[in-house]
């Protein structure tokens, strides 16, 4: 099972030093090629060796990285066996995201991406394979 995320657990407000802190933690090369990387494993996670391996880091140093984005709420771990599978923490990339956007376009948020977060579960940070999630065309979108 999943452990929840520090500061977003279900998909609520983020307060600017929550935001602060997951930005900080995404300003370093090394974990925001972690972070990406686990974005694309999606919820199956990748246990703490393959991550080394992939991004090209000790496994000491990956230890520190993945300890910064769990902090900030980013990824999530569970115990698998011996193992430790490291995995996006949906609610809290979604929190950023909305934090980021929220006084988009003089309140209009909608307009910056549309649909970037519509149609999708919580739990769920791009749609499933062979699932299409509509987009609304806004007239910003149709003059390009």
């Amino acid at each position: 099972m999943l452990r929840s995320g520090h500061y977003f657990d279900n998909y609520t407000t983020m307060e600017e030093k929550q935001a602060i802190q997951a930005l900080a933690a995404l300003a370093q090369e090394s974990r925001l090629r972690v972070f990406r990387l686990l974005v694309s494993s999606g919820s199956r996670g990748l246990p703490a060796g393959e991550i080394a391996d992939e991004i090209g880091i000790p496994a000491a140093t990956l230890s520190f990285h993945l300890k910064e984005l769990a902090r900030a709420s980013l990824i999530v771990d569970r115990r698998a066996g011996r193992s430790i599978i490291y995995s996006l923490n949906v609610a809290g990339m979604r929190s950023l995201l909305a934090f980021l956007s929220e006084d988009c376009c003089e309140g209009r948020p909608e307009l910056c991406q549309p649909g970037l977060l519509e149609g999708l579960a919580a739990d769920e940070c791009c749609p499933k394979p062979g699932r299409v999630v509509k987009r609304r065309v806004t007239r910003s979108r149709q003059r390009r």
